[in-house]
């Protein structure tokens, strides 16, 4: 798991489609979809801690686009 596509691809193998409208929004609502599948034991430690990282990395740049 290397770009935030792949995240996306992890959810959707779930059936999990996440789309608000709000980057911001979609991001925070993906990162609670991955909390509970690693918590439900549906992935396993190294893909969560994966998605985790993109996830939030990708929160913190749109974080500063949006202050900018």
């Amino acid at each position: 798991m290397n770009t935030l596509y792949d995240v996306q691809q992890l959810l959707k193998s779930f059936g999990i489609f996440i789309y608000v409208g709000d980057r911001i929004a979609d991001l925070e609502l993906m990162e609670a979809e991955v909390k509970e599948l690693y918590q439900s034991n549906l992935i396993d430690v190294r893909d969560y801690q994966m998605a985790i990282l993109l996830l939030r990395r990708e929160l913190k740049q749109q974080k500063e686009k949006k202050d900018e």
